[in-house]
């Protein structure tokens, strides 16, 4: 009795002390708790990589994260979490969990996306599951909802294609890409160049004409166009050229993606037009699968959605 009276309590005063210091090296020493952790084992769990996915993994293209680079501003950061939180929740904008602020890695943590960007995805629907023009009327249908959204808050998007669209298990599209919003509404970033992005480009953005709504309209109708062919789009743009109708395309897509892509930007549809063809066109759109209309290698169909040697995907 005499031993449980003194070994239970120092047992017990052990025990708290080997907390509290433990408590005090994870608050300022966090280094030394990982070290002292158990390395983790990699999961044997780990998701197969098919098609374009495994592909694109070994040309460092959509898996790849990138570091932050040194100029990374930690107030930026906050600033764009910020802003994805005021934005206020939409059905057809990736969903803000959490972030991760207190310490590195530093990560925003959204909603997954089970089928990732619509890029990749409609690479693998040249094999499984098929899309069909039913598919993009309300894939479109859902995109054009959230740029909306965003119109209505005065923000432009100012970058929609494929690889800024996400795409979830039950096929549900929702628009991505926001840090370009986010950097033209709070810091006032000028403009810049990129060579990627003239394929979805409005005219008058080329001829260094400011963007209005409707230059996301017409980056809108080369999304659809995008979805249903892949082709050459920069000359379109550049010399404005009539774009022909792909043989895979019904005339009523291709009418819906000619009336976004005028050259003049007051000849093309507003939101409100563009919500109400849409749901008309998916309405009476075919259930047949849309086939690709030309053969095309992993490596051009990289070039042709904006894919270079300094392009690759980055995960904010």
């Amino acid at each position: 009795y005499e031993q449980e009276v003194i070994v239970v309590p120092v047992l017990l005063l052990a025990s708290f002390l080997v907390t509290i210091v433990f408590i005090l090296l994870l608050r300022f020493c966090p280094e030394k708790v990982d070290r002292i952790r158990p390395k983790a084992s990699k999961s044997p769990n780990r998701r197969v990589l098919h098609g374009i996915d495994r592909k694109l993994e070994a040309k460092q293209s959509f898996n790849l994260v990138n570091p932050l680079p040194t100029t990374f501003s930690l107030h930026s950061f906050l600033n764009f979490a910020s802003f994805l939180a005021q934005l206020g929740p939409h059905p057809f904008l990736p969903e803000l969990l959490g972030v991760v602020s207190l310490r590195a890695p530093l990560v925003t943590v959204m909603e997954e996306l089970e089928n990732r960007d619509l890029l990749s995805f409609l690479w693998r629907c040249r094999e499984v599951p098929p899309m069909t023009e039913r598919r993009i009327f309300t894939m479109a249908k859902q995109v054009a909802s959230a740029l909306e959204f965003l119109h209505s808050k005065g923000l432009l998007h100012g970058n929609v294609r494929a690889r800024n669209v996400l795409v979830s298990r039950d096929f549900t599209a929702k628009l991505w890409g926001l840090h370009g919003v986010y950097s033209r509404k709070d810091q006032g970033a000028a403009r810049r160049d990129d060579p990627s992005m003239k394929k979805w480009q409005a005219p008058e953005i080329l001829a260094k004409r400011p963007a209005g709504p409707s230059s996301d309209i017409w980056s809108f109708g080369i999304l659809l166009f995008e979805m249903v062919n892949k082709t050459v789009l920069l000359q379109f743009h550049q010399r404005g050229k009539p774009l022909k109708r792909p043989s895979n395309c019904s005339n009523a897509l291709y009418s819906f993606i000619k009336s976004c892509c005028q050259f003049k930007d007051l000849d093309r549809p507003s939101m409100v037009e563009m919500g109400r063809k849409l749901l008309s066109g998916e309405k009476g759109a075919s259930d047949k699968a849309i086939k690709a209309s030309e053969k095309m290698s992993i490596e051009q169909y990289l070039l042709e959605a904006g894919y270079g040697e300094t392009n690759s995907y980055t995960v904010f």
